[in-house]
This record gives C-alpha cells, structure tokens and sequence, in this order.
C-alpha cells in the first residue's frame, strides 16, 4: 500500500502590470499525508509558542501602563 500524497501550492500574490493583486503558485510540494500532517503539528506548536511569548509581552505592557 502506497502512503496517500497531498500537492501544496504554494501561493503569494503580486500585481499585474496594470496594478491588480493576482495570486501565482510560487511552488509547490508533494509528500505523504502523514508528513504534511507531522509537519502542520510543528508549525502550529511553534505558532501557539510565540501566541504565549506575545502575550506575556502584551501583559507586561498592559501592567506598565495601569501602574501608579
């Protein structure tokens, strides 16, 4: 049994010459579901990292400004 594959595109948007936002495929990826899957669980553990390191930031400012 071969591992099922998913194609990730890649996109990012540029203007045309006439000034218009359009959207290229930038590249794109081919790899097992599974790692797709692995490497999603990374960035979003990564992301929730910096969401906390953002809001202990956030407190800190929050605090400095209500302070007496």
């Amino acid at each position: 049994d071969s591992p099922k594959m998913v194609e990730i595109k890649h996109i990012r948007t540029m203007q045309d010459a006439a000034g218009k936002d359009v959207e290229v495929v930038d590249y794109t990826d081919v790899k097992s579901v599974d790692e797709a899957i692995s490497q999603c669980e990374a960035q979003k553990a990564n992301l929730e990292s910096q969401v906390a390191e953002v809001e202990a930031e956030l407190a800190d400012y929050i605090a400095i400004r209500d302070a007496e």
